[in-house]
């Protein structure tokens, strides 16, 4: 018998069909509800720190990124008007 890898997963089927989660599906789930790397609430924020988060958030939805990088996070920190 030989080792079961990824590539011996099974396939999708008419009972249990393959669901990308990846894309948006305008029948299931709410439109604009993305996973967040930091926190799902920005309440607790400084109007700053908020402004911030909101940029982030913004720049993920437009990107289509779950998670940013420290360059990107740079990127939108610059949009935002700061230098240092």
């Amino acid at each position: 018998m030989t080792p079961s890898t990824a590539l011996d997963a099974p396939a999708a089927t008419p009972e249990a069909p393959f669901v990308d989660r990846r894309s948006y599906d305008p029948g299931v789930g709410m439109p604009g509800r993305e996973r967040r790397q930091f926190t799902n609430s920005h309440e607790e924020l400084s109007p700053e720190a908020r402004e911030l988060a909101q940029a982030i958030d913004q720049y993920k939805l437009t990107h289509r990124r779950r998670f940013i990088t420290y360059e990107e996070m740079l990127g939108v920190i610059k949009s935002l008007g700061y230098q240092k």
